[in-house]
């Protein structure tokens, strides 16, 4: 099982830092743009309320198998203090096993649920997840849209992070910038139409690849230590073995000469 995450992590993580650079460029894109337009070009980019009692929704990316070491348990406590922290009204939509079956013990309310994508998840893959968050968003079922996932750090690390989806956060550096500054072909509204679908899935999209990188990434370096801890704990019982077979040499000696001697 360690040869074949390992494997498998080369692939993962080649996928996960190909679709960074793109998935980072489009998150300056439109936190430029929502810098300079508001709800009334797209419902995507509409505040709703922010205070105590905002309606929130969190996906939880997790993994459907175990033998990961701590990868998902590590997810799952930092969702509950997230949870636990906010006060208002909150659902969750789990991704995979691990984490459906976490917030089914801790009897959070589940909107929605959705297994894991195999080894190769596909953008196809990934839009019903983004379809359902956007029309929630859009239909006003929720205020703000959270993501949570592992973000692959390194094959020793992977940090779980939380990143808000929705609605799309102003970049700070464009602050106060004219919104003649942009130039929309053939309109803001048709442009947003177009893209900012795109960009909740490719949000979506990159958190899966990372959260498979992670998990691959972790089960590898789990397996590895399985393995030492085997050998090791074979190597310790010859030794163990030797020195009860040794101590009950002089005992069964004795019993020897005392059963002889009565005789």
């Amino acid at each position: 099982m360690q040869f074949v995450a390992a494997s498998k992590l080369r692939r993962a993580q080649e996928a996960t830092l190909a679709t960074r650079p793109y998935r980072e460029k489009l998150d300056e894109i439109l936190a430029d743009l929502a810098a300079v337009l508001d709800g009334e070009e797209h419902p995507l980019l509409a505040e709703h309320r922010a205070d105590a009692q905002q309606r929130r929704l969190l996906v939880i990316m997790t993994s459907d198998r175990g033998l990961a070491g701590a990868l998902n348990t590590n997810t799952v406590r930092f969702a509950a203090r997230t949870i636990t922290e906010h006060p208002g009204d909150l659902k969750v939509v789990p991704v995979g096993r691990k984490g459906r079956d976490a917030m089914r013990r801790a009897r959070v309310p589940i909107a929605a649920y959705f297994e894991g994508f195999g080894e190769r998840p596909t953008f196809a893959d990934i839009l019903p997840i983004a379809r359902l968050v956007a029309d929630d968003y859009v239909g006003g079922v929720y205020d703000r849209v959270d993501v949570i996932y592992p973000r692959f750090v390194s094959t020793l690390v992977q940090k779980p992070v939380i990143e808000q989806l929705l609605p799309i956060v102003p970049s700070e550096d464009t602050e106060g910038i004219p919104g003649g500054q942009f130039l929309f072909e053939p309109n803001p509204g048709a442009f947003l139409q177009a893209v900012l679908p795109r960009y909740v899935a490719t949000r979506l999209y990159s958190a899966v690849l990372e959260t498979t990188a992670s998990f691959f990434s972790s089960q590898m370096v789990a397996m590895k230590n399985a393995t030492e801890n085997a050998t090791e704990l074979i190597d310790d019982l010859p030794l163990s073995y030797n020195k009860v077979r040794q101590a009950n040499i002089p005992r069964e000696m004795v019993e020897i000469a005392s059963g002889a001697r009565a005789r």
